[in-house]
């Protein structure tokens, strides 16, 4: 089964989706609540990442950025990537 663009499970055929939105729409079935996030997670998470490049070089983050986009580009367009 196929997942939509927040994991959850969705028919893989076209017809079977919208038998299951219009299920949705008709109150037959519930669509599916999301988690609640955790707060103090999000924050400290925010933290340590900002904690974590105060304490890096001005080069290292360079060299960190220049990693991730040759990564990003290697996904989209792997003939341009070296």
């Amino acid at each position: 089964m196929l997942r939509g663009p927040k994991g959850e499970k969705r028919p893989a055929d076209v017809i079977g989706n919208a038998v299951h939105i219009m299920r949705i729409a008709t109150g037959e079935i519930e669509e599916r609540a999301e988690k609640p996030k955790n707060q103090a997670a999000q924050s400290l998470g925010r933290k340590g990442g900002q904690a974590r490049a105060e304490k890096m070089t001005a080069e290292q983050r360079i060299t960190i950025a220049k990693r991730a986009a040759r990564k990003w580009w290697a996904k989209r367009c792997p003939e341009s990537v070296e």
